[in-house]
């Protein structure tokens, strides 16, 4: 039987009974060490680890590959004849040993032939390591058989290849000598065949919208190959490769001498960028051709939730230690990320023979690979089209996010970037809210008794605690004592900070809480539930009750405060079914009042029909809806212009990024409401 261990540790020798050979079992001894049997027997038990000479590097641990034989001694033989057991020993040691010459010549073939082929053999298959063991030998009248194991490391990260070997010896003048055929390194080899090896890694499985539907989008890429054998020099191409993309040119020479020789080999996939940068070496390496192909692989309809890809130089790949391997792809951020190992699958391997056209003749060992398996995500086509839609062309930096009310599914995020300007992160941003916290500080005052009617000055500014409060933007000429009603729908800053006198601290946090604002809710990608942090004294409480001073929320955040509005449960985010993971929280109602939801719904109508959200009245289903305005963060010198609401089943919140306070995002939000 063969006998492997991982580099550094050694093979263990077990001998097997055979006719006309005395089996002993000995103890372990050091590398190199010669342990005698016991009185009687004869012969010695030698373990033995060396280099073995130009082997190509397939694992960054190791410098050069190792080569190590264990054999157990056998005595036998036939009226006395000397037994073949110390030429098969001496031979496996000089093969393990990498002197191969010395082996060569402890056969019946062509010194330099044999040399060759017991030198490039597992070369030729970029083995990192490979393990010999001495098996029973059958011993006749000047002829014997040997068999021994050999455990090659193809140095792929998989499992060894094992496999169980034979060798035919004849009695010469000049004593045992090993009758030289290719089938001496591999039963499956015969004159003109050399190994290789077949690595195809699986296609990367898609990332799904609610659907189905692949929310990858095939987009340009190239694929830079060689076909091995008719490479001038491998190393020279191996080498100039690496120093192009990065990659250890040893392990690239590793596969080139590995793969099919008259077949196309493909080393490398890039996206647009990364070609334009490195398209100039990627020219001057000898033998290298590159072509344009279309792939779903770089480009998403929802790139913010699936995240992007890297393939076989990806830095993301060296940093985890992972060796070379044409085909890999890699999650670096996003889903793509978070799923790697079921969305990239594992690779399907074959050693085979082939001869010296490149064919392939018999397939020697074969290990089958995993195919990726699909993720499916809430993401809505149509909602998420609309998003994407909307957002094109934006001057400012802005965001769109829309969930399910009635499940708490995140149906579309996108975001889109302006040269110069932050980008706003629609799932893990934190910013102030501005007046877009009504909502929340509204279901407070509901619950402490104001009413819709209520007169509430709306002024150009109101001092509280010591600090002066404005409307920013200005209001309108709303009268002196307009309607609490009228307040809302106009987002006058002012007059909430005057009924903010009205409540207490922990009466607004317990507004936000029941909304999920702070809840533990778990989602597979870095996402912010909120924060509400109410400052000391009477400023600080005016300042959180219209989304400032120790309230920061995201887009998701806010979206989610509007879907719990819209069906009167607070629930948690739901990103990924399939595979499904258990909900984070419990689905929450919002009030014990069903009259204080009823409420918020006709003043958030109010807010769309007559007041600052007009312009997202829309024909069709009835939009409700609040605005804000508010620094970023705080002492931001940007401006953060909110539109939040839901029409029908779909609530959305919608954020830009602005120099100007002026800006309002309700055009924005209401483009893309009109889209689906």
């Amino acid at each position: 039987m063969a006998s492997y261990r991982r580099r550094g540790a050694h093979a263990a020798a077990r001998g097997h009974a055979a006719p006309f050979v005395a089996v002993k079992r000995l103890p372990h001894v050091a590398v190199g060490e010669r342990a005698p049997l016991k009185p009687g027997t004869g012969g010695t038990r030698v373990r033995v680890s060396g280099l073995r000479a130009r082997a190509p590097r397939l694992k960054l641990v190791i410098a050069a590959a190792v080569a190590v034989v264990a054999v157990a001694g056998f005595i036998g033989g036939l009226s006395g004849d000397a037994s073949a057991e110390p030429t098969v020993q001496a031979f496996l040691l000089a093969w393990g040993q990498g002197r191969y010459h010395t082996a060569a010549e402890m056969t019946t073939g062509d010194p330099a032939t044999v040399t060759t082929a017991l030198r490039t053999a597992y070369q030729q298959l970029g083995a990192a390591a490979f393990y010999l063991t001495m098996g029973r030998i059958r011993q006749g009248d000047g002829t014997a058989v040997a068999s021994f194991g050999a455990s090659v490391d193809l140095g792929q990260d998989g499992a060894p290849w094992n496999y169980q070997g034979l060798f035919r010896l004849r009695k010469t003048g000049a004593g045992w000598k090993v009758v030289w055929s290719p089938s001496v390194i591999n039963p499956g080899l015969r004159p003109g065949l050399r190994m290789a090896v077949v690595s195809t890694m699986p296609a990367r499985a898609p990332l799904l919208n609610a659907a189905g539907q692949p929310l990858a989008v095939p987009s340009a890429a190239y694929v830079a190959e060689v076909t091995p054998g008719k490479l001038a020099s491998p190393q020279a191409t191996a080498q100039a490769f690496g120093r192009v993309t990065g990659l250890d040119p040893n392990q690239v020479l590793g596969v080139i001498l590995a793969a099919p020789q008259s077949a196309a080999l493909k080393l490398l996939t890039l996206d647009p960028a990364s070609y334009a940068r490195l398209s100039f070496g990627l020219g001057h390496v000898p033998g290298l051709a590159v072509h344009a192909v279309s792939d779903r692989l770089f480009d998403s309809l929802a790139p913010d939730v699936t995240g992007s890809v890297g393939t076989e130089a990806s830095l993301a790949l060296r940093e985890q230690g992972v060796a070379y391997r044409p085909g890999s792809t890699v999650g670096v951020s996003g889903l793509q990320e978070v799923f790697q190992r079921q969305l990239a699958g594992s690779p399907a391997t074959e050693v085979i023979a082939e001869d010296g056209a490149g064919r392939q003749v018999a397939v020697l060992a074969r290990w089958l690979g995993r195919a990726g398996t699909a993720v499916r995500t809430t993401i809505a086509p149509s909602v998420q089209a609309a998003a994407t839609a909307a957002l094109a062309g934006q001057t400012t930096p802005a965001a769109v996010v829309a969930v399910q009310g009635s499940t708490g599914h995140v149906l579309a995020v996108a975001d889109h970037g302006v040269p110069g300007l932050p980008r706003v992160d629609p799932l893990g941003g934190h910013y102030q809210p501005g007046q877009a916290f009504t909502i929340v500080s509204t279901a407070a005052l509901l619950s402490s008794g104001l009413q819709v009617n209520s007169p509430i000055p709306c002024t150009s500014s109101n001092q509280v605690g010591g600090q002066t409060f404005t409307n920013v933007p200005a209001e309108p000429a709303l009268g002196t004592q307009p309607p609490f009603s009228t307040d809302f729908a106009q987002a006058c800053g002012t007059a909430f900070t005057g009924l903010s006198r009205r409540i207490d601290a922990a009466q607004l946090t317990a507004s936000a809480a029941t909304f999920g604002l702070g809840a533990d809710w778990k989602l597979p990608l870095t996402a912010f539930p909120g924060s509400v942090r109410v400052s000391g004294g009477d400023a600080g409480l005016a300042a959180d009750t219209i989304g400032q001073g120790g309230v920061l929320v995201s887009p998701l955040a806010m979206a989610l405060v509007a879907a719990g509005v819209d069906s009167g449960v607070q629930r948690p985010p739901t990103l990924i079914t399939d595979p499904a993971d258990p909900p984070s929280l419990t689905p929450q109602a919002l009030s014990r009042a069903a009259q204080t939801m009823g409420t918020l719904r006709a003043l958030m109508r109010s807010a769309v029909q007559s007041g600052a959200a007009h312009q997202a009245d829309l024909a069709g289903k009835p939009v409700y809806g609040q605005v804000g305005t508010a620094p970023a963060a705080p002492g931001s010198q940007l401006w953060a212009s909110w539109f939040v609401g839901y029409r029908g089943d779909v609530a959305f919140a919608v954020l830009e990024l602005s120099k100007s306070p002026s800006t309002s995002a309700v055009p924005l939000g209401a483009a893309f409401l009109a889209g689906f």
